[in-house]
């Protein structure tokens, strides 16, 4: 029996009713034509993913590198227009970025 089921026995009059889905495109951020530089840093000894190159308003950036974080689920932040995330993911953030539609640069070791 699932939740449904339990509460249909629960609440025997109530119609569910039918909310339309909103298919909100995460795709909304601005693709630009010059790619997205990738690259490859340690600081402290620690190795560390920088993105930069992003010609688009700060807001659709910071949505991205929130989004890049999650998927990862790494952590990382946003300073000086450059998305900052901890660890080495070059080739899972330039396939991620391909498949949102982003050029991208690999740049540095």
């Amino acid at each position: 029996m699932d939740l449904k089921d339990q509460l249909k026995n629960l609440f025997p009059d109530h119609e569910p009713e039918e909310t339309p889905i909103d298919n909100k495109e995460e795709n909304s951020l601005w693709l630009q034509d010059d790619p997205i530089i990738c690259k490859y840093e340690k600081r402290k000894g620690k190795p560390i993913t920088i993105l930069e190159g992003y010609t688009g308003a700060d807001e659709d950036f910071k949505k991205l590198a929130k989004e890049l974080k999650t998927k990862l689920s790494v952590g990382g932040s946003f300073k000086d227009d450059k998305i900052i995330i901890q660890g080495d993911y070059r080739d899972k953030i330039m396939a991620i970025l391909k498949d949102k539609g982003f050029a991208v640069k690999r740049v540095g070791g």
